[in-house]
């Protein structure tokens, strides 16, 4: 009875004490609400920490989630807002591993889920904003409160507004406007965003904003306004835009109106200052929203950098600063802090997708860079001026694959670290539920979207999170161009680099060699864009070429003049690193001459000229060489027997192959997705001979198996390591061409897995002599263990075999294939039997010599 008693004690006296923190909880929050200041701010952080090393109970944690909340909102209006979305963060993950919602009518939406979406927007995180507001709409339709759901309707409209989704924001408005006794601000609103993304799509006119919106507002004075100011705008009638838009600000309650509001307000009125070439008062306004954002900034001096937050406001600020100014130095340095506020929002996105969507702003800021000491390296071509332009040319170039390629080798370096494992495992997790997602909205799958929606936003919440820790354990350092190592490089590889940088009025060209560098610049004019276009459309089908050879060899000469491919033409060796529209070019089938000759074994490729390799960045150029370690080969033929999409020759490739190398074939339904996924890590060569589809706006690129299609973000999932891929299949380098980052094509697809070379086809290419080629390739593989040497090999080999046609022999049949990767010297059982010989005659020759001293 006495032990019962205690018990029962212990339970009251455990029921008080949680009680009690509970309040304490609320109580601190509700102190700290009743006066805000960085003080009290300071002191409620330091009570967060014992907070939570305390809680317990469902209802401690839901007044945990009441002061996180509090203090996120208080830190966004602050504009602290990467402090916020991770206060945020924290909030949801309690609310949600617990199970709050049982226990509690916490409006989670209203007070996290909302707030949270739009900074994700504000700090251009599309993805995690997008997975936010699909998470609170799901949670608004079940609760059946109409007014949040149309918030979220509203919100994710804006974002696809941000993200220049124009007809995707019509859609979803026109699906959703059906809805009975939506609220009349609320419907003004969806109004004001539909119209707003027409304009943007070139379709109302005037008259379409007076007699197809209604505003049930009639004080919504200032949305029209609005409205009339954007059409203005596009049609580049800029002084009725300047009194349109100062129409709407009498408008609007400026006492309601946020700092970021009212710098954006001052911000735009910089811009159309700045196109009616009114400089001095478009300054006058970005200096204004400078003060407002930075209320320490002195006078218009430039920024500290320690002074600046995320905020995307800032960037266009800066950039424009950086356009009016006459000195070139201070306008980098301008760009040079958007290029910094552009990191720090980068800083924390873990998917690609927000990743790629952010870097087309830095690539237009790059071009200019460029541009700008283009004209001072003309004046003075000093290295340090070519360096810094190269610089800014590589930096936003295959960013993401650099990262990867980063944690990966990190991994390496420290293969037990479970930080290290965890992350990648929480990578692999976000690129199979991406595939899951995509596969879902194309129809291949049926799933929830907003579960899926939901699992995307806890992996981000906990890869950041992971980031964090590991930031800590393992700082980075950015990499810095050495145009001495580069040389020393190129020495070893007896060869030239030739970087292109892809911008919208012009091709800018880097060139090193062993000893010199150039920087030449290109005109992008609409003449030049054609001849790039018409050029690459020659390899569309067979008969393009065959049928005006002359039209080939006119445009093959004359883009090798245009690319200024001979001022690189003076070495055994040539990497390349295309951008661009110059990623879908085989350089291989430039013409070095200009010849009036239809047989094509006897033209002057540029193949025959030098040997060449193509890479996505210098970085990956520079990383140390391996050598070849095994022909562990796995050969996947599905070949598609009985089907219209037979590949009939990929059965005597298998065999060549399989004669060559002696490595594991799967063939026929052996060549399953799931047998590839199972031995893939097994293996250091991998052959993929199938079809594959290099995806369009709406459809990912993918590659065929014989049950069923890898898609992209299924393949960016593996986690492999073969030192060579060859992917005998169609488009396998053709995809959505992403600015800086390239195409999203499989091998790119290989690339981000791990796959350190690639050997990969640049249009539909043909069954025949596709197979004739991959038997060249091995053979001269395995005589020199380099794929950068079999290449060429294969190719000057197929051009001087004499029983194949000279129709045959048109670039559209052996040119489809590039490599990327390593320069590889050949390293053959031949060269290894000969350096034997000679060190085993200059032995026996030292032998003698002192033999003969001794008998002396």
């Amino acid at each position: 009875m006495k032990r019962k008693l205690l018990l029962l004690l212990f339970c009251i006296g455990n029921f008080a004490f949680s009680q009690s923190l509970e309040e304490t909880i609320y109580s601190t929050t509700e102190k700290f609400i009743a006066n805000k200041s960085l003080q009290t701010l300071d002191v409620l952080s330091e009570k967060e920490i014992a907070f939570k090393n305390q809680i317990t109970t469902k209802d401690e944690q839901l007044a945990f989630v009441f002061l996180l909340c509090n203090k996120a909102f208080y830190l966004k209006d602050l504009n602290r807002f990467n402090p916020a979305i991770k206060s945020y963060e924290t909030a949801w993950t309690y609310y949600n591993e617990n199970e709050l919602a049982k226990i509690s009518d916490y409006d989670i939406i209203e007070f996290c889920l909302k707030p949270l979406g739009n900074l994700y927007t504000k700090t251009n995180n599309y993805t995690d904003a997008e997975n936010t507001i699909k998470q609170y709409l799901s949670i608004a339709k079940k609760r059946e409160d109409q007014t949040q759901y149309i918030a979220g309707i509203i919100n994710l409209a804006v974002l696809y507004q941000t993200r220049g989704m124009h007809q995707s924001v019509v859609d979803l408005i026109n699906k959703n406007l059906d809805i009975s006794k939506i609220d009349p601000k609320q419907q003004d609103k969806l109004n004001t965003l539909k119209a707003s993304s027409l304009i943007a799509l070139n379709k109302p006119k005037n008259s379409d904003l007076e007699n197809n919106i209604v505003f049930h507002d009639s004080k919504n004075q200032y949305n029209r306004y609005q409205l009339e100011y954007e059409l203005a705008l596009k049609s580049g009638d800029y002084m009725s835009a300047l009194k349109h838009f100062n129409k709407s600000l009498l408008f609007q309650k400026s006492d309601s109106l946020s700092k970021r509001e009212i710098a954006k307000n001052h911000l735009q009125k910089g811009q159309l200052a700045y196109l009616l070439q009114d400089f001095e008062k478009a300054n006058t306004n970005l200096q204004l929203a400078l003060q407002i954002l930075l209320p320490n900034l002195k006078g218009e001096s430039i920024p500290e950098k320690t002074t600046l937050y995320a905020e995307n406001t800032f960037i266009d600020i800066f950039d424009l600063l950086a356009r009016l100014q006459v000195n070139p130095e201070k306008a980098l340095k301008y760009y040079n802090l958007s290029f910094y506020v552009s990191d720090l929002l980068t800083e924390n996105l873990t998917s690609q997708e927000s990743k790629i969507a952010n870097q087309t702003n830095n690539r237009n800021r790059s071009e200019y860079c460029i541009e700008l000491l283009f004209k001072s390296y003309q004046k003075n071509s000093d290295t340090a001026i070519f360096t810094s332009a190269l610089t800014y040319a590589e930096t936003y170039k295959a960013s993401i694959l650099k990262d990867v390629f980063k944690k990966k080798s990190l991994l390496q370096q420290h293969p037990k670290d479970s930080l290290l494992i965890k992350e990648q495992k929480l990578l692999k997790q976000q690129e199979q539920i991406t595939d899951i997602l995509i596969k879902t909205q194309l129809g291949y799958k049926t799933s929830t979207n907003d579960s899926l929606n939901k699992q995307l936003l806890n992996l981000s919440i906990d890869l950041k999170k992971l980031h964090s820790y590991i930031d800590a354990k393992y700082p980075q350092t950015k990499n810095h161009l050495d145009i001495i190592k580069i040389q020393k490089q190129l020495q070893a590889d007896k060869a030239n680099l030739a970087v292109y940088f892809y911008g919208k009025h012009a091709i800018y060209l880097f060139i090193i060699s062993e000893k010199n560098t150039e920087f030449l610049k290109i005109e992008l004019t609409d003449s030049f864009k054609n001849d790039i276009t018409s050029f690459i459309h020659l390899f569309d089908t067979p008969s393009a070429i065959n049928n005006n050879i002359k039209e080939y060899t006119s445009q093959a000469y004359n883009l090798y003049q245009l690319l200024k491919v001979e001022k690189v033409s003076n070495s055994k060796n040539l990497i390349i690193i295309p951008d661009g529209l110059l990623n879908f070019i085989p350089f291989e089938a430039l013409l070095t001459k200009n010849i009036e000759s239809s047989n094509f074994s006897k033209m002057p490729f540029l193949v025959k000229q030098q040997t060449l390799a193509y890479n996505s960045s210098i970085e990956f150029y520079l990383q140390a060489k391996t050598a070849s370690k095994t022909t562990n080969l796995l050969g996947v033929f599905p070949v598609f027997e009985n089907s219209n999409q037979m590949l009939r020759y990929s059965v005597d490739e298998a065999q060549a192959i399989k004669a060559e190398t002696h490595g594991n074939v799967l063939m026929h339904a052996e060549a399953s997705k799931q047998n590839f996924i199972d031995s893939v890590s097994k293996y250091d060569i991998l052959h993929l001979s199938t079809h594959a589809t290099g995806g369009d706006f709406v459809n990912p690129a993918s590659l065929a198996f014989y049950d069923e299609p890898m898609l992209l973000n299924e393949l960016y999932s593996l986690n492999i390591n073969p030192e060579l891929v060859v992917l005998s299949a169609c488009e396998t380098g053709i995809g959505k061409l992403q600015k800086g980052e390239g195409a999203m094509s499989i091998a790119r697809g290989f690339q981000y897995a791990g796959a350190k070379n690639l050997l990969y086809s640049l249009w539909q290419i043909n069954d025949a002599s596709t197979a004739r080629l991959m038997t060249l390739f091995y053979k001269n593989y395995l005589k020199t263990n380099s794929a950068f040497i079999a290449n060429r090999q294969s190719k000057l080999n197929y051009l001087n075999d004499k029983s194949i046609s000279n129709i045959k022999k048109s670039p559209y049949y052996w040119s489809a294939f590039v490599y990327y990767g390593e320069v590889v010297h050949e390293t053959s059982s031949k060269l290894f039997l000969y350096y034997s010989l000679g060190a085993l005659a200059a032995l026996i020759i030292v032998f003698l010599y002192f033999r003969k001293k001794n008998a002396q």
